[in-house]
């Protein structure tokens, strides 16, 4: 059997640190914002070289607070990807805007400037990047996009902690963003939990107050607020994880280079890296005519895999009344292709050829 995510094995190398970490946060008892999630903070933000990292409760919820600080609200429009997880799109729809999707590159699978430029509007007010599967976004033209229409920037950097762009980390480069560390994720807690990261004095100040019931004073509240701050045991695990990020990282786009290597002479679409910053592997997404048969194989040699996503977002139900005859071609070519194999940093060659023989056996006739 091989994961998609193999989380055992990773707790096993750092079982030690982790263990000796959460013990001392019990004993100490301080549950709720206490030393952990602070030193957290602190430590995410030298990482990723912003001036603000704030730990909140999940990513969702980082995008949300992030929207709301930003000044987002009701009768805006957000332009991001149709190809993402929900989560992106609901928190534009929590603060009233609503949500404009455009199409994708078929290869890089990121959000275009181009199609961000088309799609603006009078009511245009942020543009929402996704750094999908690990692979940052072009932020120098939709910097510049935003720049001459008077836009702000959100990062929707969920799967791509540790990507980076001319030296600099996904989540410093938009007037403010948002991460997961939903367990899978490349910075993965073992429960939910998200940041909001900000250069902006005022912003941070306006997300730690929202994320604490609206309060900036104990007891007292200036505005309504909510309940979503970072557990303290999940900011231990973090810590001791973050030491490692970079050779998590590493091992991923180890494991992604080989199996690309692997398959370079199939009939099928490895990942392309389009050089523009460093892609940090959240998943491993081939595209194959023959996606389902592939699936199934994989499928029967107890080999998961997954498909990131079978229905983009402007094809969801929910989003209908914002998407009646919207057609996105590239990125619904790209939905019924796509297939995600095992990706985590502890992938062994042998799991990898595994993996690539299983693949083989069914494209090649």
């Amino acid at each position: 059997m091989i994961p998609m995510v193999d989380l055992k094995t990773q707790y096993a190398l750092l079982k030690d640190e982790i263990d000796t970490g959460l013990h001392a946060a019990l004993e100490n008892t301080a549950f709720v914002m206490g030393p952990n999630v602070q030193a957290f903070e602190k430590e995410s933000a030298e990482y990723l070289g912003v001036k603000h990292a704030i730990a909140v409760a999940n990513g969702t919820e980082a995008l949300h607070l992030a929207l709301l600080a930003a000044g987002i609200g009701e009768g805006d429009e957000v332009i991001t990807s149709a190809f993402t997880f929900i989560a992106t799109a609901e928190a534009i729809r929590y603060v009233r805007a609503k949500p404009v999707f455009v199409d994708i590159d078929p290869r890089s699978f990121n959000i275009t400037p181009e199609a961000i430029e088309a799609a603006i509007t009078s009511k245009t007010k942020a543009v929402m990047p996704v750094h999908l599967f690990g692979q940052p976004c072009d932020m120098k033209a939709i910097q510049a996009i935003c720049d001459k229409h008077g836009l702000v920037l959100i990062e929707d950097c969920a799967q791509s902690f540790g990507a980076s762009v001319d030296g600099k980390q996904t989540g410093s480069m938009g007037l403010v963003s948002g991460t997961s560390f939903f367990p899978s994720k490349n910075l993965g807690a073992y429960g939910d939990g998200g940041m909001v990261m900000t250069d902006s004095d005022d912003i941070a100040q306006h997300i730690k107050v929202l994320r604490n019931h609206g309060s900036e004073v104990r007891y007292y509240h200036d505005v309504i607020g909510y309940n979503c701050r970072l557990d303290e045991l999940q900011a231990v695990i973090l810590r001791v994880k973050l030491k490692h990020i970079e050779e998590f990282n590493a091992g991923r786009r180890r494991a992604a280079h080989l199996y690309s290597q692997l398959m370079a002479d199939l009939p099928l679409e490895t990942p392309y890296e389009d050089g523009k910053g460093i892609h940090v592997y959240h998943q491993y997404t081939l595209l194959s005519d023959r996606r389902d048969d592939i699936m199934a194989a994989l499928q029967k040699a107890n080999i998961a895999c997954a498909i990131y996503y079978p229905v983009p977002l402007h094809q969801q139900k929910v989003f209908a009344e914002y998407c009646a005859g919207v057609s996105l071609p590239n990125t619904e070519a790209v939905a019924k292709r796509c297939l995600s194999l095992p990706m985590f940093p502890e992938l062994t060659e042998e799991q990898v050829r595994e993996v690539v023989g299983v693949i083989r056996g069914t494209v090649v006739v």
